[in-house]
C-alpha cells in the first residue's frame, strides 16, 4: 500500500479542522455581518463607495453629515441594490437623513467592534480573558498609522509601554494553559503586543532609511526593555514594501545587542505576497541561527495586507510590482516559506497566519511530516475574520493566537478598511466557503 502523499495528509487535516466549524445556525450575528460583506463584494464600484464612506466616518460631525457623505458616495454607483435605493430616498428629507445617519453610524460601529476589541488592553480585558479560557492566546495590535511629528511618536511609544503594563495584569491570574504557554523551544509569554515602527518615528522614508532607523531605535529599545521587565513578547509588524528593509534592519540590529541576549521574546513579520520574500526569509533564519539569543525569534508569516497599495504605487511610477499579482503564486510562495520556517527551528519559532484552510492544513501536515509535535506550531488568525477557524483549531488542541486590534475608531479606520477589503475578496477562503465550494476544491494545491 502506497504511503500517503502530502496532499493526502493535507486533505485529512483539512477535514478534521472543517469538521469543527460551527454551523450557520450557531452563528446568526456573524451571518448578518457576512451578508453585508457579500453585498459589498458584488460590485467593485459599490465596494469602493462603501469603503470610502467607512474611511470618512470619523471626520463627520453630525448625523446629517454622515447621511450626506453616504449618499454622495452612493450616487457614483450606477446599479444600486434595493436596500441602498431606499437609503437614497430617505436622504431627501432632514428627518430621513437623521435616521439614515444614525443607522449608518451604528452599522460602522458594529462592524468596527467586530475587529477592534477595545480602546485599551484594560478595556478589552473581558474579551482577551475569554479567548484565553476557550483555548486561544492573543497578540494585541496597538493601532496607530504613520506619525508625522516626534510628539505623536512619543505618545504612541507611551501607549505601547502602558499596554505592556496593562497586558501583564490582564493575564496575571488566569488559569494555566500548557499548550499556550510552552513548546519544545521554551516558555511562551502570555502577554503579547504588536507595534508598528512607522508609528514610532515620523522619519521613516525609503530615500533615507538610516535617519528613520536612528529616530525609531530609542523608542523601540525602551519598549524592548519594558517587555523584558514584564516578561512579555514584543512583535514588530511589517507594513508597506518601501519600509520593509529599514524595519527588518532595525529589529535585527536591536535584538543583536548584548542587553537583549536573554530577552525579551520578540519577533517580526514575513510577507509572502512579496516576490523577494524567499531571500529575506533566508537572511532572517541565518541571522537567528547565528545569534545566540535565549528566546527563539518568532517569525509571523502572513500573505500581506497592502496588496492594493503596492500595485497602485508601482503602476503610478512605472515600476514592476513588488508583489505577486496572481493569488496562486502568492499561495505557493506562502507554502514554500512555511516549510523553510519549520525547518529553521529551534532558532526560529514559526507563527503561520492565515484564514485559508489549505494554508493552515498544509502547515499542520508539514509540521507532522518533520516529526514535530503539534505544540511546536503556532497558527494565527485575525479577530473578526478568523473566529470560526480559531475555535476549530483550539478544539483540536492546536496552539492558536488571535490577533486583536486595540485603539479608538479614528485610529482604526485605515485598519478596518484593509480588513474589509481582505474579507470581501471574491477569492478569499471565507467567501468561497460561504458559497458552498466543495472542501476538496478548497484544499487543492495552488
Amino acid at each position: 500500500m502506497a504511503a500517503p502523499t502530502i496532499d493526502d495528509e493535507i486533505l485529512a487535516v483539512g477535514r478534521d479542522v472543517a469538521g469543527r466549524f460551527p454551523s450557520a445556525a450557531r452563528r446568526p450575528l456573524k451571518a448578518l455581518d457576512d451578508k453585508a460583506m457579500d453585498l459589498a463584494s458584488q460590485d467593485d464600484q459599490l465596494r469602493a463607495a462603501l469603503f470610502r464612506f467607512v474611511d470618512v466616518v470619523p471626520a463627520c460631525r453630525s448625523l446629517d453629515d454622515l447621511a450626506r457623505h453616504l449618499t454622495g458616495f452612493l450616487e457614483e454607483v450606477p446599479d444600486r441594490p434595493p436596500p441602498l435605493e431606499v437609503a437614497m430616498k430617505m436622504s431627501s428629507t432632514k428627518a430621513g437623513r437623521t435616521a439614515l445617519g444614525a443607522a449608518s453610524a451604528a452599522g460602522v460601529r458594529h462592524m468596527a467592534h467586530r475587529f477592534i476589541v477595545g480602546e485599551t488592553p484594560r478595556e478589552a480585558t473581558k474579551i482577551l480573558q475569554e479567548l484565553w479560557r476557550t483555548g486561544a492566546a492573543t497578540s494585541v495590535d496597538l493601532l496607530g498609522e504613520a506619525t508625522v511629528t516626534s510628539a505623536e511618536a512619543d505618545r504612541y511609544a507611551q501607549r505601547c509601554a502602558e499596554a505592556l503594563d496593562q497586558l501583564a495584569g490582564v493575564y496575571e491570574d488566569l488559569p494555566p494553559k500548557p499548550q499556550l504557554e510552552r513548546d519544545s523551544m521554551g516558555r511562551l509569554p502570555r502577554a503579547n503586543l504588536s507595534v508598528k515602527v512607522s508609528a514610532l518615528t515620523p522619519l521613516l522614508r525609503p530615500d533615507a532609511p538610516e535617519i528613520g532607523k536612528r529616530d525609531a531605535a530609542p523608542r523601540l529599545r525602551e519598549l524592548l526593555h519594558r517587555a523584558k521587565q514584564r516578561g512579555a513578547h514584543l512583535h514588530i509588524d511589517m507594513e508597506s514594501f518601501d519600509s520593509r528593509e529599514a524595519v527588518t534592519d532595525l529589529v535585527l540590529e536591536l535584538l543583536s545587542e548584548p542587553e537583549f541576549q536573554d530577552g525579551p521574546s520578540a519577533g517580526l513579520v514575513l510577507q509572502a505576497y512579496l516576490r523577494d520574500s524567499p531571500p529575506l526569509c533566508d537572511r532572517i533564519t541565518a541571522w537567528a541561527a547565528q545569534t545566540n539569543r535565549a528566546s527563539p525569534l518568532t517569525v509571523r508569516l502572513v500573505k500581506g495586507a497592502y496588496w492594493d497599495h503596492e500595485v497602485v504605487e508601482a503602476r503610478q511610477h512605472g515600476w514592476d510590482a513588488p508583489v505577486f499579482e496572481i493569488k496562486a503564486d502568492s499561495d505557493r510562495n506562502f507554502e514554500d516559506l512555511t516549510v523553510r520556517l519549520l525547518e529553521a527551528r529551534p532558532s526560529v519559532r514559526p507563527a503561520i497566519a492565515s484564514h485559508n484552510l489549505r494554508s493552515v492544513a498544509h502547515a499542520i501536515a508539514q509540521n507532522r511530516r518533520l516529526g514535530a509535535p503539534d505544540e511546536d506550531l503556532e497558527l494565527q488568525v485575525l479577530r473578526g475574520l478568523g473566529d470560526d477557524l480559531e475555535h476549530a483549531l483550539a478544539g483540536l488542541g492546536m496552539r492558536v493566537r488571535t490577533y486583536c486590534p486595540v485603539g479608538d475608531l479614528v485610529a482604526g479606520m485605515a485598519y478596518l478598511v484593509r480588513r474589509l477589503l481582505e474579507n470581501t475578496s471574491n477569492e478569499s477562503f471565507l467567501h468561497e466557503q460561504a458559497r458552498g465550494v466543495p472542501l476538496a476544491t478548497l484544499l487543492a494545491a495552488p
